[in-house]
């Protein structure tokens, strides 16, 4: 992502606080596959999951 204006970066929608985020360097290896914009989010995403497995 080199010379692209912060402006022009991709960005998705995150599903858990639905607030939309853009790319960070951090994630240049592996953007397709970045779901949520943080820790919390994806730690959040994790407890609701596990939730609906104990509900029968």
């Amino acid at each position: 992502m080199k010379d692209v204006k912060k402006q022009n970066l991709p960005s998705k929608l995150c599903p858990i606080c639905q607030r939309p985020f853009v790319w960070r360097k951090k994630w240049a290896k592996d953007w397709p596959n970045v779901i949520y914009c943080s820790e919390k989010c994806q730690r959040t995403a994790k407890q609701i999951r596990r939730q609906n497995q104990e509900k029968p």
